[in-house]
């Protein structure tokens, strides 16, 4: 179909020769069908290609997104025949079976479904990239299921007698029993599902009468399975051998690593957390995909004016760059990005950093260990002693690391660290509670920034929605402002689980030190009157941050009143 396809579109002059060329030479290096990799690189539209596919076949497009199929339909081609021909069945009338395919032409496709299956085959076009979103969604509950069954009928319940926390353990019998084959499948099921599903974290918790694993996807945790109380201990014990922890200790709280290869050389690194709870031990796992990691300053979220402003400040030769915000708020990905940014090979970059999250070329990263000593402040002692030009630290958490920070900042350094504050006016509060003197903090820093993740609107399932005026004037939009402003939601589809949301956005708050503000905090100033003035030299709050986002249709007020305070 590859010559074939590409023919007809250039015939009909929908893409150039330059375009075809690229594509098969993009085919050639990732694989996939022809006309899959021209809507990857950007040269037709899926709906161009499906349309243009029916009225080249005399067959009917389907919106599979918008389709609800009967898992029963589901389960009338295997799946790995629904991913070999990129097909699937949608509906089944009497002998017919109704079969979305990307490529209507493929006869062997229709012949092999028409063998397995018994019923006439009758196609319908859908693109490549709905149908195979469908079939990962479709087949994975069954799959889910089956791996469940698997580990019920399989497991024999007497080899579970060996963990009870009642009991002397013998660890050769618990190694024994975790790694019979279908714990290890269910295990293995739950971390690639997790991957499959772009979740943040997994949390497998044990409680009194329940035990129940849950996924954060796009900041917002899901359950997704409860699996039996009997299978507690084996999957907890099967966790930590695969991190090398200690399966015998589970009074004390451990930290491990899982790494996974995915075949195409790409990895994924898991950050294990044990923690020993009331009713057993709880597993948090974070993910952490560095072919996923956006580190490009452009496509974070920063609003124009913004960018700029935080462009110049980790440009300058000197002086300390503060991000703030939550856990999980995304701040390592825009220091990460900001590094990225100044990562040459006439700068000497050192991060300290607990844990490190993603491994970055040309980047000196080292990993604190408190029980050895090896802290923030002990990190930067010896980065000053290494001919430094750019210095990251994880976060400030005292003020022996705080000086030590603001001493390097004065003295020549670039500095880039975080803090855990509210907003950016706050974070100078926070300094000096932790002692350090004002006209440090007013002669090192260049800039703070706050920021949140919000999700974003899923493009597949958006739409426009009425809001009142009043309840924006509520938000903090101008009246005049909310008289034409166009609100919009995701009303949910198979793309986004039903959730209306797909991916994130960060919001962010910019307060470049201005000489006024460096006199405010000279002054004693308080928060709030920073905040007050450093509105009124241009920056923007989180929460006017929100709103520009509602307006631009990316996300929803919700979502905006979920993540920030009013100013």
């Amino acid at each position: 179909m590859a010559e074939r396809i590409g023919e007809l579109l250039l015939r009909e002059k929908l893409i150039t020769p330059e375009q075809l060329q690229e594509a098969i030479e993009e085919q050639k290096r990732s694989g996939g069908r022809l006309g899959y990799n021209l809507t990857k690189l950007g040269y037709i539209t899926e709906k161009e290609l499906t349309s243009f596919l029916s009225k080249q076949y005399g067959i009917p497009t389907i919106d599979i997104s918008e389709t609800t199929i009967d898992p029963e339909v589901i389960k009338l081609i295997p799946e790995d025949v629904a991913k070999k021909y990129q097909v699937l069945p949608v509906s089944r009338t009497g002998s017919t079976l109704v079969v979305a395919m990307a490529d209507p032409s493929n006869i062997f496709a229709i012949d092999d479904i028409k063998f397995l299956t018994g019923y006439n085959v009758e196609t319908v076009v859908a693109s490549e990239g709905a149908i195979k979103s469908c079939i990962e969604k479709c087949y994975e509950s069954s799959d889910m299921d089956m791996a469940m069954e698997d580990v019920l009928t399989e497991f024999d319940e007497d080899e579970m007698e060996v963990v009870q926390e009642e009991e002397e353990v013998d660890i050769g019998d618990l190694k024994k029993a975790v790694e019979e084959a279908p714990v290890v499948k269910l295990v293995n099921f739950i971390l690639t599902d997790a991957i499959k599903k772009q979740a943040s974290d997994i949390h497998i918790e044990p409680y009194e009468k329940a035990f129940r694993v849950r996924y954060r996807i796009d900041g917002v945790l899901q359950e997704v399975m409860k699996p039996p109380m009997k299978l507690k201990n084996a999957i907890v014990s099967r966790i930590k051998i695969m991190s090398q922890l200690d399966i015998a200790e589970r009074r004390l709280p451990q930290d491990g690593r899982i790494k996974l290869k995915l075949g195409r050389n790409r990895e994924m690194d898991f950050r294990v957390s044990v923690l020993p709870t009331l009713f057993g031990e709880k597993v948090c796992l974070r993910l952490l995909d560095k072919s996923s990691l956006q580190l490009d300053m452009t496509k974070l979220g920063f609003e124009p004016k913004a960018l700029e402003a935080f462009m110049n400040a980790i440009h300058k030769p000197w002086g300390i760059v503060l991000v703030t915000g939550p856990t999980g708020s995304g701040k390592t990905t825009t220091l990460y990005s900001a590094l990225s940014e100044l990562n040459k090979v006439s700068e000497n970059i050192s991060t300290a950093e607990d844990p490190v999250e993603y491994n970055l070329m040309g980047i000196n990263q080292v990993q604190m260990h408190e029980d050895i000593g090896l802290n923030f402040a002990a990190a930067l002692r010896s980065f000053l002693r290494q001919d430094p030009d750019i210095i990251m630290v994880g976060e400030i958490r005292d003020y022996e690391t705080a000086e030590i920070a603001i001493k390097a900042a004065l003295t020549g350094h670039l500095v880039l660290s975080t803090l855990h504050t509210n907003d950016a006016p706050s974070t100078v509060n926070r300094l000096l509670n932790m002692g350090v003197e004002p006209f440090l903090v007013s002669s090192s820093c260049n800039l703070i920034l706050a920021q949140r993740l919000a999700r974003k609107i899923c493009t597949k399932c958006k739409e426009e929605v009425e809001v009142s005026e009043k309840v924006l004037v509520d938000i903090g939009v101008s009246p005049e402002d909310a008289e034409k402003m166009r609100c919009y939601r995701g009303k949910g589809c198979t793309e986004c689980n039903g959730t209306g949301f797909k991916g994130r956005i960060a919001l962010y708050e910019v307060m470049p030190f201005t000489e006024t503000l460096k006199e405010l905090v000279l002054n004693g100033a308080s928060s709030g009157e920073i905040k007050r003035q450093a509105v009124a030299e241009g920056m923007k709050t989180l929460r006017m941050s929100g709103i520009t986002k509602i307006a631009e249709g990316v996300t929803t007020i919700e979502e905006v009143l979920r993540v920030t305070m009013a100013d």
